[in-house]
């Protein structure tokens, strides 16, 4: 009924055959000649060799890569922000369209090449070695991921890795670009693509100056257990973008988060009336279920909830933009959630 976190850390497959000899799948990575994009496309001379330091040690490029993978779940949007098609990404199993794309992400590959097909592969049951491997990739990024020491090792094997620089999927779109721009020889230009999402973020921001400095908290709530409300905490994206919105995190997410390295932690429902924010966000599948909630003895206690302060998100697509923020979703964000989230500090529920 209701809908919890969308992306799970990748669980290990265990022993996969690594096809390193089978035929391509995707098409071949390369930059766009799109007056469009040309300048995010031109690699910085002297890019390569590159280092990269990440979670699991360092990974070093010895040239343009030719190849890209990506296993998160927004570092396809980054390298097509920088004007590369990859040549496989993962699945997009939640919030995605029915190719298990984004309209945003091929809306990007359109503008490179209205021709292109990226292989998906599906990671619910696991980082699909295999599939990722019959790509022939010569760079696999997961900038933005879940994947453990395991995969890592094992996509090592595949191609030179990068992993994410602190914890997992609690990359910053910001440090995403960077990370990625660097692997790709683009720095120059994931420093302008950066500087151009910024600057859409606080011309679209200035629209709503009442959400300065409101407090936010983002939750879902589970149907077979009511017993709790599980809270993303302030490493998560969802709660990295509403800071970057000018919000901050309500005080019970901030006590939560404190020496937490998880994407998320649980509340007490008894404590629900100590969850004190000027906007909650959760998800739903239909109107209803607010009702299910409001209606609960412990849970209706919920102060932003009993006071008509909250967004319930069923529209998962526009959700994604804010759980996987990117330069390529990020108008889609501002268009469609951000005055969701400004109603919701005014008072008036946004559904």
């Amino acid at each position: 009924m209701f809908t919890r976190r969308s992306l799970v850390a990748a669980a290990a497959t265990g022993a996969v055959a690594l096809a390193l000899t089978a035929c391509s799948t995707g098409p071949t990575s390369q930059a766009s000649a799109d007056p469009a994009t040309s300048t995010s496309a031109a690699v910085d001379k002297d890019a390569f060799p590159t280092t990269i330091k990440h979670a699991f040690g360092e990974t070093t490029i010895a040239a343009e890569p030719k190849r890209v993978a990506t296993v998160g779940w927004n570092d396809q949007d980054i390298v097509v922000s920088l004007g590369v098609l990859p040549v496989g990404a993962t699945k997009i199993t939640w919030g995605g369209n029915a190719k298990g794309s984004t309209d945003w992400f091929d809306a990007g590959v359109a503008k490179l090449d209205a021709t292109a097909e990226i292989t998906r592969y599906d990671d619910t049951a696991g980082v699909p070695l295999d599939k990722i491997a019959a790509t022939r990739p010569d760079l696999i990024l997961g900038v933005n991921s879940g994947i453990t020491q395991e995969d890592y090792d094992k996509l090592s094997k595949i191609a030179p890795t990068v992993a994410y620089p602190g914890a997992a999927w609690g990359t910053s779109w910001e440090d995403s670009v960077k990370v990625v721009g660097q692997a790709l020889g683009r720095s120059s230009a994931a420093t302008r693509i950066a500087a151009d999402t910024n600057k859409l973020i606080d011309d679209a921001v200035a629209k709503y100056p009442r959400i300065k400095g409101k407090s936010a908290a983002w939750a879902w709530f589970t149907p077979t257990d009511l017993s709790v409300v599980s809270l993303y905490t302030s490493s998560d994206l969802r709660p990295q973008i509403l800071r970057r919105f000018g919000m901050v995190d309500a005080p019970t997410v901030a006590a939560l988060s404190k020496g937490n390295n998880q994407f998320s932690a649980n509340l007490s429902a008894e404590k629900s009336s100590t969850l004190a924010a000027d906007a909650l966000i959760f998800y739903v599948d239909d109107a209803k279920q607010v009702d299910t909630l409001k209606a609960h003895p412990l849970l209706g206690q919920i102060p932003a909830l009993k006071s008509n302060h909250y967004v319930a998100s069923a529209d998962n697509a526009t959700a994604l933009t804010m759980s996987s923020p990117s330069p390529l979703s990020m108008p889609v964000a501002l268009e469609k959630f951000l005055p969701k989230i400004a109603s919701a500090v005014d008072g008036t529920p946004a559904q």
